[in-house]
């Protein structure tokens, strides 16, 4: 019975850790394509915004949502949002 409730147990626990890591890797998919977007938005406006977060580099969005909280990445996203929105070409 031990071996059963610790089992099932386990296995509870697995699935609960694998949904936020899927949930996250949905947001930060999401985050990399918004700023793949972004960036290519201010290309074309030539709105002359450069550094990291305006990289045609998917994998880096990718590898630094994944190190952020969800509230850092939404900013960060927002900003380049209001950026963009600042540039009239």
């Amino acid at each position: 019975m031990r071996r059963c409730v610790a089992a099932v147990w386990l296995i509870s626990a697995l699935a609960a850790g694998a949904q936020p890591a899927s949930a996250q890797t949905a947001n930060c998919t999401w985050y990399a394509e918004t700023a793949l977007k972004q960036q290519q938005r201010n290309e074309r406006g030539k709105c002359g915004f450069a550094g990291p977060e305006w990289s045609m580099n998917r994998q880096a969005h990718l590898a630094w949502c994944a190190t952020q909280n969800p509230d850092r990445w939404k900013a960060e996203a927002q900003k380049r949002e209001h950026m963009l929105a600042s540039c009239k070409p």
